[in-house]
């Protein structure tokens, strides 16, 4: 098992903060966070492409090379794959493993569940040591169709993947069944309206993912701050001196 697996431990939960560049991702590295995800909403947003359309491909595997030898675990969010050839996916996924990644994020964007699962076979062919985080989005963009969701995460989990996530389900009792249903780690994405992080380690969840909330919660500050001075207020709050953010790109 791997150091980034062993991080994945149902009840107490990794929490996985998601960076969308190369200074965030080393200042939480830098604030005791062992594990960073990335954003591909962040990504994607930050280099003014669409994010879930596979516009992002370059910049993902650009970021990654930046951050595949910090001194952090890497999970990759690679959106679908970026193709709907498994073959390309898993050559996507063996590019990412080279660099230092240590994890991918694989959604199946309601596509065809025998498609994404050839898809994680491939990645875990072409990239054996890489954690696959098999994301379904029957919560996400779909309408929460709970037995298509467990037909999903099955498949998934057939078809090797090392864990199963469900972003959008807060529901306490089908969190629990999943936890109680799937021998490999559950991943919820943290959302402030939905169980705590202390309830989802009650409920058996084995990651938390944090997703864009914290590039979008940044740029809310930036905005803030903008809009205060503007008014007049001195902006309040924390924020990383100029060398301090400097250092970050030693």
């Amino acid at each position: 098992m791997t150091a980034f697996a062993q991080l994945h431990r149902p009840g107490e939960p990794l929490l996985l903060p998601c960076a969308w560049d190369h200074a965030s991702a080393l200042a939480l590295a830098g604030h005791g966070f062992c594990a960073v995800g990335t954003t591909s909403l962040g990504v994607a947003a930050a280099a003014g492409l669409p994010d879930g359309a596979a516009a992002t491909r370059d910049e993902t595997l650009r970021l990654a090379l930046t951050l595949g030898s910090a001194p952090l675990l890497l999970s990759v969010d690679a959106e679908d794959g970026f193709s709907e050839d498994p073959d390309e996916v898993g050559e996507l996924a063996r590019q990412l493993a080279a660099v230092g990644a240590v994890g991918i994020n694989l959604e199946d964007t309601l596509g065809p569940a025998a498609r994404h699962a050839a898809k994680i076979t491939a990645v875990r062919r072409a990239a054996p040591g890489l954690f696959v985080n098999a994301r379904t989005d029957t919560y996400w963009s779909g309408d929460g169709d709970w037995s298509e969701t467990l037909r999903r995460l099955d498949a998934y989990r057939e078809a090797g993947a090392d864990g199963v996530f469900v972003p959008g389900l807060t529901d306490p009792a089908r969190i629990a069944s999943l936890t109680a249903r799937f021998d490999v780690p559950l991943n919820i994405l943290y959302t402030p309206a939905g169980p705590s992080l202390a309830h989802l380690a009650d409920l058996g969840v084995a990651r938390v993912s944090l997703g864009s909330l914290l590039y979008r919660r940044a740029l809310g500050a930036a905005l803030e701050t903008a809009a205060g001075l503007r008014a007049g207020r001195d902006p309040g709050g924390p924020a990383p001196t100029y060398d301090e953010v400097r250092a970050l790109t030693g």
